[in-house]
């Protein structure tokens, strides 16, 4: 059990900060079924929350050989134009980041491209401009570690004494690999249950956040 005091939080962005997993599950239903791969949004959610375009990619290639790249080109149209009409900032997350005392930043399954529209357009890509991670910058995406530790390493932190906001399951596997505490938010897609594990906290209302920092509950 990890009982260093936190000095660092680092955030998940889609489904954690900005609320784009719904939008982005509908999207990869809607390409699959265009393409050839008939996909429920369940099993979206199974299959692709939380890992890197990369990691996404080899699965639809081993479905579909030599079609990912299409499917992504088509995906990302498709979600581009989504985010302009229906992006929100996930509930909450505005009071918890203000409430919050600890440093922060980003580190995210998505590229440097896709997060500045996400978080730009939701009005908080201010608040994490320089501290702001993608997989890309890594050999292995969630989840393997090398993203968590990635960021720990930039922001001059020990691994043990950062703790990680998450809502997917390779998500808070990466943390743990990391040998970091995850904060598991089942505020959205992913089944709680799928969250739960060792030097893991799950909760679903991110108002909640500070309140399980400060407690280190």
């Amino acid at each position: 059990m990890i009982t260093t005091a936190p000095e660092l939080v680092i955030f998940d962005c889609d489904g954690v900060l900005v609320d784009s997993e719904r939008i982005a599950v509908r999207i990869q239903v809607q390409v699959g079924a265009e393409l050839g791969w008939a996909l429920t949004a369940e099993e979206v959610v199974e299959k692709f929350v939380g890992r890197s375009n990369k990691s996404i990619g080899e699965l639809i290639d081993a479905q579909l050989p030599g079609r990912s790249a299409a499917w992504q080109q088509r995906f990302e149209a498709l979600h581009r134009d989504a985010v302009e009409t229906e992006l929100v900032a996930v509930d909450g997350i505005q009071e918890a980041l203000a409430a919050l005392t600890l440093p922060t930043c980003v580190a995210s399954s998505g590229s440097h491209e896709k997060m500045r529209h996400t978080l730009g357009h939701t009005g908080l890509h201010s608040h994490f401009a320089g501290r702001i991670f993608s997989a890309s910058e890594v050999a292995h995406g969630k989840p393997a570690p090398d993203l968590f530790l990635h960021a720990a390493r930039r922001m001059g932190v020990e691994p043990a004494a950062c703790v990680v906001v998450e809502d997917s399951k390779y998500g808070v596997q990466a943390a743990r690999s990391a040998g970091m505490r995850a904060f598991g938010y089942a505020g959205g897609l992913t089944p709680a249950h799928w969250l739960e594990g060792p030097d893991t906290v799950v909760f679903d209302d991110m108002r909640k956040l500070p309140m399980l920092l400060s407690s280190g509950s």
